[in-house]
């Protein structure tokens, strides 16, 4: 990658730099294997499970539809944006809301980046303990009891992470994820499948199809928590679409594999959660089914792509802020904080910090896409656009008052609509194209 080979050497930001359309690689199959595995991972189906008895079997089944098909779309469309443009998440942001004011959703970047890439270590230093514990034993005072299996756990994903942060972007993408990573996942996925649903056949599916929710989330907010996956994405997206050949193929395969890893591991979640003695731990759950050890296996090398997503992003944003910090050095500071981070902070409750995520980043994005993404984007030269600013704090608003006040209308899509409205019809007419701020 380009970026990679310079920014140790080149004082340019590359990061608000277009990538010249020379340098593009991504093709259809790229984008879609690249957004099937960072959509697939255990984080996912956890979220999922979450969904039951809240809601009914039926209404969750249409919530993940319709959330994986809206927040992946949504996905998409911010990818394209990135293909059109040649410009990394930060690029976007500054276009939009000036090279001053900017630097404040970045930052927020930045802070969640480091939020689910900790999260994303925990995950697989949990399922990695699990694993050995089910292939090894283990016995009263051993090395996988307590803090020692956790602390080597913990250090062999974030040494991998680490290690992946010294190498090329666009070669991890291209020939591992596309060739090898991807038929891994997807055999994973359909054995995990395949074991847990002749399951639930043994014990009847009528009962799981009829079954009623609790009333503890309605349909509308089951939607908002399946909508925060794919949102928690869109700071991400443009970073890797950038590299994209054409817009066309970006969006299909963007939307194409993020929607249906999704709905999958959504499903699967549900389907796990309805067919195990109710308390069970996800993990302990899937080490439960025949092959379930090296499913399980698969699915946490896999959840390396996500950590790995997450950091280089990470970088990208750092070095929109400080150019001199090259792209790959700030990607090996990242990765060596969170796995710290990691080894630290209890990171439990989810459901929050996504929901918490979706507030800031779907009005965040709902102006961008309303400025740029309608026809020839055309960016901003000052260095603080209050009216985009206006509209974003006004969509955190709004999506607070509507979970409070009306949690049964959702508080993503009308959000999402608003700000999208309003910022479209607020959008500058200019005769130029986008002209990207620069730091």
């Amino acid at each position: 990658m380009a970026s990679d080979r310079s920014s140790t050497s080149s004082p340019a930001n590359l990061a608000l730099t277009p990538v010249p359309a020379g340098d593009r690689v991504f093709h259809f199959h790229e984008h879609a294997a690249l957004w099937f595995s960072l959509g697939t991972g255990l984080l996912v189906m956890q979220i999922g499970a979450y969904l039951v008895p809240a809601v009914g079997t039926q209404d969750a089944l249409i919530a993940i539809v319709l959330g994986s098909l809206i927040g992946a779309g949504l996905l998409a469309w911010t990818a394209r944006l990135g293909c059109q443009t040649g410009l990394s998440s930060a690029g976007l942001m500054h276009a939009t809301y000036g090279s001053a004011f900017a630097r404040l959703p970045v930052l927020l970047n930045i802070a969640q980046l480091v939020g689910w890439t900790t999260f994303e270590l925990v995950i697989m230093q949990e399922g990695t303990v699990a694993i050995l514990k089910q292939a090894l034993g283990a016995e009263p005072g051993g090395l996988l009891d307590g803090t020692s299996g956790k602390l080597l756990a913990t250090l062999l994903w974030g040494g991998v992470l680490i290690a992946l942060m010294a190498g090329s972007m666009l070669t991890l993408v291209r020939r591992f994820v596309s060739r090898f990573g991807l038929p891994l996942v997807i055999a994973s996925l359909a054995w995990l499948t395949w074991q847990f649903g002749t399951r639930l056949q043994a014990q009847g599916f009528e009962a799981f199809w009829n079954r009623p929710g609790t009333g503890g989330m309605g349909l509308f907010s089951a939607m908002d928590l399946v909508i925060a996956m794919p949102v928690s994405w869109l700071p991400l997206v443009a970073d890797y679409a950038r590299h994209g050949k054409r817009a066309a193929s970006t969006l299909g395969g963007t939307w194409l594999g993020y929607a249906l890893a999704n709905i999958w591991c959504y499903a699967l979640g549900v389907l796990v959660v309805s067919t195990v003695e109710p308390g069970t731990n996800l993990v302990g759950a899937l080490l439960l089914a025949q092959g379930g050890l090296i499913a399980l296996g698969l699915i946490l090398l896999d959840e390396m792509d996500n950590a790995y997503g997450d950091a280089h992003s990470g970088a990208v944003s750092l070095h929109s802020l400080q150019p001199r910090w090259g792209i790959r050095a700030a990607g090996l500071v990242f990765a060596a904080v969170c796995t710290v981070f990691a080894l630290l902070l209890p990171i439990h409750t989810i459901e929050p910090f996504l929901l918490l995520l979706s507030s800031v980043f779907v009005p965040l994005y709902g102006v961008i896409l309303g400025r740029l993404g309608t026809g020839a984007a055309t960016g901003t030269r000052r260095s603080v656009d209050w009216s985009a600013a206006a509209l974003w704090v006004l969509g955190i608003a709004c999506y607070h008052l509507l979970a409070k006040f009306a949690p049964q209308l959702g508080s993503a899509l009308p959000t999402l609509a608003l700000t999208f409205a309003l910022a479209a019809l607020s959008r500058p007419r200019s005769a130029g194209g986008l002209t990207p701020a620069r730091a």
